[in-house]
């Protein structure tokens, strides 16, 4: 690219851009890796034609873990971290995605949520970053029963991604309410273990249970020493907010129920609900619906969870049912990169990282990403 006047290199010219003030007719003008704001470009800069498409700001995945089913598309069938992940960051690109982080599990049962699983694909992350377009960060979602994972998910706070900490608790239910068989005996076939050997090891596993609280405390203090944010993932009540709240979880992700989720309302916090939820018009597993959440105030970040072309079709459709485009969107981007904390993008302004999505929303029902940038650079382009 030439350098135009100012330093600008660029100009996504002839769009409607969407800004935190709203959609504007306007050019928006690039900086190498930075947004330099919206007006007219200099002469000698790349121009890059938007006419009849929106331009926003690129969608901050901040929990998704669909590469698990490019990892394992069925039980006890797996491909190499190299084809799976590098195809994961191509449908990510192409539905707008450009930060996104991987919801990476770190539980006590064996199979593709275990800790050595884990490790791998962490490893694989790490080594495969200099083939990904995508922003790729890491989301360790450490369940609380792991007890013996403790060491490990602390060490990995000291990695090069800076890595969100969200707590999990799938034990309790496990034993409180069991689930149904037909989904017992998916759990057990993930882990690899016959139905009779998962309920075993859930048995052992629930022995412990009087050593989960210290090393709850033990997981949050290293994660505010390092200053790591920290998430509290399917929060059953009120009491629940609170005490994660008090640990420096200040975030609430896939609330359970509306009380625990306007409990995080009031007190200014962020909830984290599922954008497949959006999409397909309710929740797959009979917990709040998203949609309506959002309307209220009660859900603030829309992630893609198991389904990575949902935070453009999630906001999409809350935009045909009634919500200011600017709103929607910021659900997917101004929020979730203030959730992740990352100040640096989410929004089209003076100084933010160049970001981008150029879409063709000429089909209301059916938005297309044309092209996606990061950091200046166009890492995709559609037809």
């Amino acid at each position: 690219m030439r350098d135009g006047s100012d330093g600008i290199t660029a100009a996504i010219e002839g769009g409607r851009v969407v800004t935190p003030e709203g959609v504007v007719e306007g050019t928006v003008l690039l900086s190498g890796e930075r947004i330099t704001g919206i007006g007219e470009a200099p002469a000698g800069v790349e121009r890059i034609d938007a006419a009849g498409r929106l331009v926003a700001p690129g969608i901050v995945d901040i929990h998704g873990d669909a590469f698990e089913r490019q990892l394992m598309p069925r039980p006890r069938t797996t491909f190499s971290p190299e084809i799976a992940l590098t195809e994961t960051d191509r449908q990510m690109r192409a539905n707008g995605i450009t930060t996104a982080f991987y919801g990476v599990s770190v539980s006590w049962e064996p199979g593709i949520r275990g800790p050595e699983s884990a490790r791998e694909i962490i490893e694989a992350l790490t080594r495969l970053q200099p083939l990904f377009s995508v922003d790729t960060r890491l989301h360790i979602r450490w369940e609380t029963f792991a007890l013996d994972a403790v060491d490990t998910v602390i060490g990995w706070m000291d990695g090069p991604s800076a890595p969100i900490i969200a707590f999990n608790d799938h034990t309790t239910p496990e034993i409180h309410t069991p689930p149904p068989p037909h989904k017992r005996e998916v759990h057990a076939a993930r882990a690899g273990l016959s139905v009779a050997e998962y309920e075993a090891m859930i048995d052992r596993v629930w022995e412990r249970r009087d050593e989960v609280p210290a090393a709850i405390e033990r997981v949050a203090a290293a994660a505010r020493e390092r200053g790591a944010v920290l998430l509290a993932h399917d929060e059953r009540t009120v009491a629940e907010r609170q005490r994660y709240r008090a640990l420096g979880a200040v975030t609430s992700e896939f609330p359970m129920t509306r009380e625990t989720a306007m409990a995080a309302q009031e007190a200014g916090e962020h909830t984290i609900l599922g954008a497949p939820n959006v999409v397909r018009g309710g929740s797959h597993n009979g917990m709040m619906s998203a949609g309506p959440a959002a309307k209220e105030g009660l859900c603030t970040v829309l992630t893609s969870d198991y389904y990575y072309p949902a935070p453009l079709h999630a906001a999409f459709r809350l935009v045909r049912e009634g919500m200011a485009l600017t709103e929607a969107w910021s659900l997917v981007s101004t929020n979730a990169a203030e959730a992740a904390g990352l100040p640096d993008r989410g929004c089209i302004a003076e100084g933010q990282r160049a970001d981008l999505v150029i879409i063709d929303d000429s089909l209301p029902e059916l938005p297309r990403v044309t092209a996606s940038y990061v950091a200046g650079r166009q890492v995709y382009a559609g037809a």
